[in-house]
């Protein structure tokens, strides 16, 4: 609900403030004071166009702001989506600078006029005169259908289960896509697959057939140096172990007389044995050189085809070429287990489908036997508000494809006129047939939906005596849960309210201005009385004034 409204600097409003509280807020005055006027500020703040030409004065920008209660709108995801602070109180200000640009806020956060829209659509329901209101979207139409039937919480349910299930029709679309490039995608996978795999690969063997081609390739020095070395060894004559015994035998002779030459001759019995050792590792490492021009063929063949996948496949080494196999198994394991998934998914979409029908069933059910009683009620309403030959018909057509509020198309069909044509509301009702419409559909479904604030302008034009007493006790009974602003000239609809403000014009040195006035329980009675009579009013007028608001 709206509880405040400021107005800078707009059209004869230099500044006005205006407080509102729940229930029926009344707004009289004279013809031109700026009724109007008022309504078309708060059409800034709803996100309507900005005409410079409406300033009060050039010099100045403009300003509009309200402050709205939103708890009970449910708006929190609205908040979140568009990155806005949440409050339960909402500041929301319209500004127009002197050059004509316009910027929007929403607790002070500037957002786009659409966001805007958005925003106060949820929070301001506004009947003007000839505008395109929420009695002609369809949507809302079924809303007012479902809370008749006492559907919302199965309507909620079944929009949960759509939206899983659109999720998973997409989910599927996208599987059934992946599959149709799989097949090529596959083919290539395998060939790479089978390329790697016939290489029969083995962790690290690149680096040791690199060692063993050396080794090959330089067999022969190898052979030579070892040779050379074991033989310095081991040779029959002037060998180093030759020597070196000939050595140890020596200092034997004498270690008896020096405890030290004892260790020294120890020592020299190690590197014995270890040069015994090693002559006996080159040995065996030189019988084990020998170059085979077959073994060096296949190693070098073995290398250029790992060299080549490693190019191939842009890989550091023989692990990498391990990975990207593992990696390409992977994939054609994914793309191989996509029937299954599409058959899986596909089985889970059909299941959910056949719920959701089951659901839109039920609903469509309900909704068919509310739909009588609903027409003829509006049709009575509307006889009692000087429509004797309106009718309502609600057309509900059954789609054969799942929608978000499930089989069902309603379009609201209407005739004014006695033998006149039904057609949709839309096209065919006229501003003040409208309101009339949307007051009565909206007394009779307000305590089951969430409305926001309902604003009428002039919805009693043309009417008068008992049926305007008539309008103005559906709009009580419509503000005993909403909060509801009628801008009026009806005396019998004024009597009603729960706060009444008067606008007026003042004459300033220079300017007209519009001012407004909350009128006391006396003031109201007399301002009524006007409304019946003349000003001032006539004794006889004051009674039947103070009979209206008391009665």
């Amino acid at each position: 609900m709206i509880t405040s409204l400021d107005i800078h600097n707009y059209a004869i409003i230099d500044q006005l403030h205006l407080d509102f509280s729940d229930g029926l807020t009344i707004i009289t005055g004279e013809t031109g004071a700026g009724k109007s006027i008022l309504l078309g500020a708060l059409g800034l703040i709803m996100g309507e166009r900005a005409d410079r030409k409406m300033f009060y004065r050039k010099d100045k920008k403009c300003i509009i702001e309200g402050v709205f209660q939103v708890k009970p709108y449910q708006l929190q995801h609205f908040f979140d989506e568009h990155e806005l602070d949440y409050e339960d109180e909402v500041i929301i200000r319209r500004e127009i600078t002197v050059a004509g640009k316009s910027r929007a806020f929403v607790n002070d956060t500037p957002v786009t006029l659409d966001i805007l829209r958005k925003l106060t659509g949820a929070l301001i329901d506004l009947h003007r005169q000839f505008d395109t209101q929420d009695i002609n979207d369809v949507s809302f139409q079924l809303r007012m259908i479902d809370a008749l039937a006492g559907n919302k919480d199965l309507v909620k349910q079944y929009a949960q289960d759509y939206k899983s299930y659109l999720a998973k029709k997409r989910e599927l679309a996208k599987l059934i896509n992946q599959n149709s490039q799989a097949a090529k995608e596959l083919d290539f996978l395998n060939f790479q697959i089978n390329e790697l795999a016939q290489a029969e690969l083995i962790p690290d063997e690149d680096t040791q057939l690199e060692t063993a081609m050396k080794k090959m390739d330089n067999a022969a020095s190898i052979q030579a140096t070892l040779a050379k070395v074991v033989n310095t060894l081991n040779g029959e004559t002037q060998s180093v172990q030759a020597t070196l015994r000939d050595l140890a035998s020596d200092l034997a002779r004498i270690t008896r007389f020096d405890p030290k030459i004892q260790e020294q001759a120890d020592i020299l019995d190690g590197l014995i044995l270890d040069f015994e050792a090693v002559a006996e590792n080159l040995e065996t490492t030189l019988s084990d050189t020998e170059y085979s021009p077959e073994e060096a063929t296949e190693t070098r063949a073995r290398l250029d085809l790992i060299y080549r996948l490693q190019k191939k496949h842009q890989a550091l080494n023989v692990d990498g070429l391990i990975e990207i196999l593992n990696n390409l198994s992977d994939q054609a394991k994914a793309y191989t287990d996509l029937e299954d998934s599409i058959i899986a998914l596909q089985k889970e979409t059909e299941k959910d489908r056949a719920q959701l029908i089951k659901k839109a069933t039920t609903l469509s059910n309900k909704r068919k036997k509310v739909i009588p009683g609903f027409e003829k009620t509006v049709s009575k309403g509307l006889h009692e508000l000087s429509m004797p030959h309106a009718v309502l018909n609600i057309d509900l057509q059954t789609k054969e494809e799942l929608g978000p509020t499930g089989l069902d198309e309603v379009n609201f069909l209407f005739s004014a006129n006695k033998g006149g044509e039904l057609q949709p509301v839309q096209g065919v009702a006229s501003g003040g047939e409208l309101s009339r419409l949307a007051l009565v559909t909206k007394s009779l479904v307000a305590g089951a939906i969430p409305l926001p604030t309902i604003i009428f302008d002039e919805i009693d034009a043309g009417v008068s005596g008992d049926v305007a007493l008539r309008m103005g006790q559906i709009l009580e009974n419509l503000a005993n849960g909403h909060q509801v602003v009628v801008i009026t000239h009806s005396p019998q609809v004024a009597a009603k309210a729960h706060t009444h403000y008067f606008i007026y014009k003042k004459d300033e040195a220079t300017h007209t201005t519009t001012k407004v006035k909350k009128l006391s329980p006396q003031e109201r009675i007399k301002s009524i009385a006007v409304m019946l009579s003349q000003n001032p009013p006539s004794d006889a007028a004051l009674l039947n004034a103070k009979e209206l608001v008391e009665g």
